[in-house]
């Protein structure tokens, strides 16, 4: 499983942002191989980890080509204050507290 992490602190969103963030939102969830989502935000409120998890490399990559996904990529600083991208493979999940997201996985 991949895990690919969207680390950012939000800045001043538009209707174009919430146009884009629904249609990559939809996108990913139409790629075959996408497992679900998770997302956190830091105690201070100030920063959110939002976690997209895939099967492999090759549908996560899917993601990355989508028209809205690109066009979003390219004017990031318009909408956040700093951002970071974390991919990673997981080799496992478990734990025994169901009330936590996990998202669909």
């Amino acid at each position: 499983m991949i895990a690919a992490q969207f680390i950012f602190e939000p800045g001043d969103y538009d209707d174009e942002f919430h146009v884009l963030d629904a249609a990559i939102e939809n996108a990913a969830k139409s790629i075959t191989g996408f497992l679900g989502t998770d997302r956190w935000v830091s105690q201070d409120g100030l920063c959110t980890n939002a976690i997209y998890y895939f099967t492999d490399m090759a549908a996560l990559t899917k993601l990355g080509r989508f028209d809205d996904h690109r066009t979003a990529k390219s004017q990031v600083d318009r909408w956040y204050k700093g951002y970071r991208v974390v991919v990673t493979e997981v080799t496992a999940t478990y734990g025994n507290m169901p009330h936590i997201a996990s998202g669909d996985l």
